[in-house]
């Protein structure tokens, strides 16, 4: 089963921009939507979660990006809650992102499921196919077979992200030992709360 459990929230206030509210409130103070509120605020430290946006809104921001430009949304289909809306050759295309038993992957046909690696977070997932479209493309050759290369490069922001957070995903991206860094502990704090290159 697919799970998109969280009840819409009316006030569209504060945390991730989601529809879905907060996660693991006191009403629901279970391990599950504790992770899932995790995940979500998480996501909405990157600046490349939309929130609520269209199909045809996230087609009109992406078309004019270069291929492999990205962004995360929420998804229109009731049985998922985030899709990644992505620039390909052939225009800008939508993939859901399933999240079920705690884990976040692609959604994909039923035989090639259980082949998916499987994400605790939804940043993670992205990070992972971002690091891997680096290290696999070769250059822009399309596939013979009508299928399309899906290449996730670069985040769409909502808005410049903080010179804060730009230093971190830079210090991401040269190494993993953050406390072995000579900084102070609090700044190796805000490190640790954001992991990822992308």
């Amino acid at each position: 089963m697919t799970l998109r459990c969280l009840e819409p929230s009316g006030n569209g206030g504060e945390g991730t921009r989601s529809q879905w509210g907060t996660a693991g409130s006191a009403e629901d103070p279970s391990p599950e939507a504790a992770r899932l509120a995790k995940a979500l605020r998480e996501l909405g430290q990157t600046g490349w979660y939309w929130g609520s946006m269209t199909v045809n809104e996230a087609k009109e921001k992406l078309k004019e990006a270069p291929e492999g430009t990205f962004l995360i949304r929420d998804s229109s289909h009731s049985d998922y809650l985030l899709t990644i809306s992505v620039k390909t050759s052939a225009g800008p295309t939508n993939l859901r992102i399933e999240y079920q038993d705690g884990k976040f992957r692609l959604d994909s046909i039923i035989c090639v499921k259980s082949k998916l690696k499987q994400f605790d977070s939804v940043v993670h997932l992205i990070d992972y196919y971002v690091q891997m479209c680096k290290d696999k493309r070769t250059g822009p050759e399309a596939p013979r077979n009508g299928t399309v290369h899906l290449y996730l490069t670069n985040p769409l922001y909502t808005s410049a992200p903080s010179l804060q957070h730009l230093c971190r995903l830079t210090i991401n991206k040269c190494t993993g030992a953050i406390w072995g860094l000579p900084l102070p502990t609090r700044l190796k704090d805000y490190l640790e709360e954001y992991k990822f290159q992308v």
